[in-house]
């Protein structure tokens, strides 16, 4: 298709800067990673195989637009996008987020967090601090009978500790750039190998470049209440007597603390590190002054997984209506008795919960187990493999898949795709509606979905997943429509 020019002499081009560059990708099906079910042509009533999502690629993004995006039920590995269709996938994916400041850590999580410090410190320093800087009873008794999260993560680091006694170990904790380097690939390489058991061919510094380094998500420092608070993609790094031991890749968001990946070295594995890094990212986002930790994905049906739910008070993202649902007893029950679930579709069709003896019932009937596989978001798109090529149905039409959540087809109709930007020159955009035969675009004999031209129908889709609020805030580059 040849560039498509503007010579309508009331359209203007000018430069601005979106808060995203976005390149749509399409909606595909593929394996699923977690019960390694197939993607197969569904029948109008049979089950759902294989898991399906919508793909776009990000060239840029402000912290802002990625927040408003999550919240829309979309995550990213690397530079991909992805808004997965839990209606039709075989292993539903829901958003999750942890009221942070309302978060108590369970006596378990309290236990790995003293343990550690405890190892860090050793009893010689603990004995000779308390001799040299000796609590107050009240303060003996507040540390005994209430565990400040933020207090107790930064206990056994290095710079919180008073002199002159030395701990047993140098314990570090530093929000780094997210750039590639040798240090950070050695702790992915080995965790990748020992705990996923992936082979050398599996694993590579650009996969790992790819998905957990250089994020399009920009970083930017703001000042908050005299505070300092960091925005954009970040390597957490962990060092233990001067070692890089695990890395945290997280995304600070205006009032998210996002967590894209996780990953140690097999020296670490004793002490927990997954409620180590789960109960300082909390401890994070109140420090940034944010309200919600988002931990990834939550699949109900995979059992390792659960642990999710014992950091509490967590909250499902509807699928359908985008509001927020405790999940409590209730909403497990729902889950453990239907593959899918939008509590506010239950609730607006009178649906009860049902009881423990007909969840389990239902659950036991689906008789799958899910096995866990990786912490990557997308569960076929793991860290070190570019995207699959889909089984089957590759480039399907999305507005014919029954997604929910979607821009409602009265809403999408009324919508001005015109009005959205595409790059046009050195740094200048201009709206699609401006190009040249927009309304006949493209040329004769490309191809067209549903009777639509091909590039209006991507942009319908882009804007059905995205929200009509966040496409006026968006460049669409199809230089970037690269992916599975």
């Amino acid at each position: 298709m040849s560039s498509p020019t503007s010579s309508n002499s009331n359209s203007t081009t000018t430069t601005i800067q979106p808060d995203a560059v976005l390149g749509p990708i399409g909606y595909h099906a593929h394996s699923c990673g977690y019960c390694k079910s197939k993607a197969e042509r569904r029948s109008s009533d049979g089950p759902s195989s294989g898991s399906r999502s919508y793909y776009a690629s990000g060239k840029h993004m402000s912290p802002k637009f990625y927040e408003d995006l999550i919240c829309r039920g979309w995550r990213r590995s690397g530079s991909l996008l992805y808004k997965p269709d839990l209606r039709n996938s075989c292993c539903p994916h829901y958003t999750l987020r942890l009221d942070a400041p309302a978060f108590r850590a369970t006596k378990d999580q309290r236990q790995a967090q003293n343990r550690f410090n405890h190892y860090i410190l050793g009893d010689e320093y603990i004995k000779e601090t308390a001799r040299l800087h000796p609590k107050t009873k009240a303060e003996a008794a507040r540390y005994k009978q209430t565990f400040d999260l933020c207090e107790r993560v930064h206990e056994s680091e290095l710079e919180s500790l008073p002199g002159p006694t030395k701990p047993a170990h140098e314990f570090t904790v530093t929000l780094e750039p997210d750039t590639f380097t040798e240090e950070k690939y050695a702790v992915y390489e080995n965790y990748q190998r020992i705990v996923h058991k992936e082979g050398p061919g599996d694993i590579s510094k650009r996969g790992f470049r790819n998905f957990l380094c250089s994020s399009h998500v920009k970083r930017s420092t703001q000042t908050v209440n005299g505070k300092e608070k960091k925005l954009g993609s970040y390597h957490q790094c962990y060092r233990l007597d001067g070692r890089l031991v695990a890395i945290g890749v997280l995304d600070l968001l205006p009032d998210v603390v996002s967590a894209v990946y996780f990953m140690y070295h097999e020296d670490l594995h004793t002490w927990s590190p997954g409620k180590l890094s789960a109960l300082r990212e909390a401890a994070l986002t109140i420090e940034q002054g944010c309200r919600w930790y988002m931990m990834g994905f939550y699949i109900h049906g995979c059992a390792k997984m659960k642990y999710k739910a014992d950091y509490h008070p967590q909250y499902i993202l509807d699928p359908e209506k985008y509001t927020w649902d405790l999940l409590d007893e209730d909403l497990k029950l729902r889950m453990d008795a239907r593959r899918y679930v939008s509590l506010s579709s239950e609730k607006e069709r009178g649906i009860p919960a049902p009881t423990k003896e007909e969840a389990e019932a239902a659950a036991a009937s689906r008789s799958v187990t899910l096995p866990f596989t990786s912490l990557v978001p997308v569960p076929s798109l793991t860290p070190h493999r570019t995207p699959p090529s889909p089984d089957v149905d590759l480039d399907l039409p999305l507005l014919s898949q029954n997604m929910p959540g979607l821009v409602t087809a009265a809403d999408l109709a009324a919508f001005d795709t015109g009005s959205i930007l595409r790059p046009y020159g050195r740094g200048a955009v201009i709206r699609f509606g401006d190009i040249e035969g927009w309304e006949g675009y493209p040329e004769p004999g490309d191809e067209r979905i549903d009777g639509l031209p091909i590039v209006k129908a991507i942009l319908e889709e882009l804007v059905a997943c995205i929200g009509t609020d966040l496409a006026g805030r968006v460049i669409v580059d199809f230089s970037q429509r690269t992916g599975p």
